[in-house]
């Protein structure tokens, strides 16, 4: 029986934890690493070559989704698997286009997980037939047109993206090529459109409508 090697990541410990106790009940099973950060998760996979990396939805610093584009990109053998919190057709669509073996929620029963890690190690997909539809409609119909981000143009969105990641004028200025002034003067038509006071404000809800495309 080959030995499946799993890396973890998730930013809660107790969680971590729980997934380790888990899987090494199996004896094709070997836990090899894991993490609380994106960034730490890519650069202890590039070392340990896991056959299968578990990754959390969301995170501090970017999202498992991200990482699984990472990964996959850099090391196409191996297979990731997407196990969050959230169920909804973005982060669904996005794990798809990254990669992803597979999507499951935490609320999975710990042998439901163990036959998912086995099945995406042996090159195989969790998507069924009813996720896979609705895959295909979102690459036909593209995305839902968001009523709260409706009256932004396509520079708008991108700009607020930017402020959600932290970036100050000066900084969006020279990652979209354009005068500072023109940065602030997109940033005070954003806050306009929307109705709101702050870049705090502005961020907090990129953070809930762009998900993915930025935030992540």
């Amino acid at each position: 029986m080959a030995m499946i090697r799993v890396f973890i990541l998730d930013d809660h410990e107790i969680v971590r934890n729980g997934l380790r106790q888990t899987l090494e009940r199996h004896e094709d099973i070997e836990v090899v690493g894991e993490a609380g950060l994106a960034a730490e998760a890519l650069r202890r996979i590039a070392a340990l070559r896991p056959t299968v990396a578990v990754l959390d939805g969301r995170l501090p610093d970017g999202s498992g989704i991200d990482v699984c584009r990472e990964v996959r990109s850099q090391f196409p053998e191996i297979a990731c698997l997407i196990l969050t919190s959230y169920d909804d057709d973005e982060a669904l669509f996005a794990a798809i286009m990254a990669g992803a073996a597979g999507y499951v929620l935490k609320e999975i029963r710990g042998n439901d997980l163990v036959g998912a890690i086995r099945s995406v190690a042996r090159g195989e997909s969790l998507l069924s037939p009813s996720v896979t539809s609705r895959v295909l409609s979102r690459l036909r119909e593209g995305p839902a047109e968001d009523p709260v981000l409706a009256p932004l143009n396509p520079r708008e969105r991108e700009v607020l993206g930017l402020i959600a990641e932290g970036l100050t004028n000066r900084q969006i200025a020279g990652r979209v090529h354009l005068s500072e002034k023109t940065v602030k003067n997109y940033v005070s038509s954003i806050l306009d459109k929307l109705g709101l006071s702050s870049r705090t404000q502005a961020a907090v809800i990129a953070y809930k409508h762009l998900g993915g495309e930025h935030t992540s």
